[in-house]
């Protein structure tokens, strides 16, 4: 069952390190500035690249390391989901969305400087692939993970 564990695993690592580099690729390549949720969304991918690599040099602790990636990718799922849900207008921005620094003080230039780095707004679609934003792509991506990451953690717990 391992030896299926670990193809499922590498497949899962391969993509995670994939999806990250589409992200970086679209936010320093193409300029599309991420919104605070669009960072958080990145976080399971981030996870699993470590924790899987961590899984294949330990060697040990490999059911529990696969909850953990499960809980991730549910985690990214119901954020992912959530961000859907404010692009739509369903749910309205939450404070993550507007997280900033205290604007007490500030010089002109120091306001100017802020201004410019200003967070994106988690309503304001930047980026769409195939008609979709990325919120949507990544709640869809996000749920097949999970799904893939039960039956990794569901083949831990069968007989060997």
């Amino acid at each position: 069952m391992f030896e299926n564990n670990r193809l499922i695993l590498n497949g899962v690592l391969a993509f995670s390190i994939l999806s990250l580099s589409i992200a970086y690729f679209i936010q320093y390549i193409l300029g599309h500035k991420p919104c605070n949720l669009c960072l958080i969304e990145r976080i399971p991918y981030i996870a699993s690249v470590i924790l899987i690599s961590l899984l294949f040099i330990l060697n040990r602790f490999k059911k529990i390391i696969a909850i953990i990636l499960f809980l991730f990718f549910i985690f990214g799922a119901i954020i992912s989901f959530y961000h859907v849900g404010i692009e739509q207008g369903f749910f309205s921005e939450s404070f993550v969305c507007n997280l900033s620094d205290s604007q007490d003080g500030l010089t002109t230039k120091q306001l100017l400087k802020q201004l410019e780095n200003t967070p994106v707004s988690c309503k304001d679609v930047t980026f769409r692939f195939i008609g979709l934003s990325l919120a949507t792509i990544n709640t869809i991506i996000s749920v097949l993970l999970s799904g893939i990451m039960f039956k990794v953690v569901r083949n831990y717990g069968q007989n060997k």
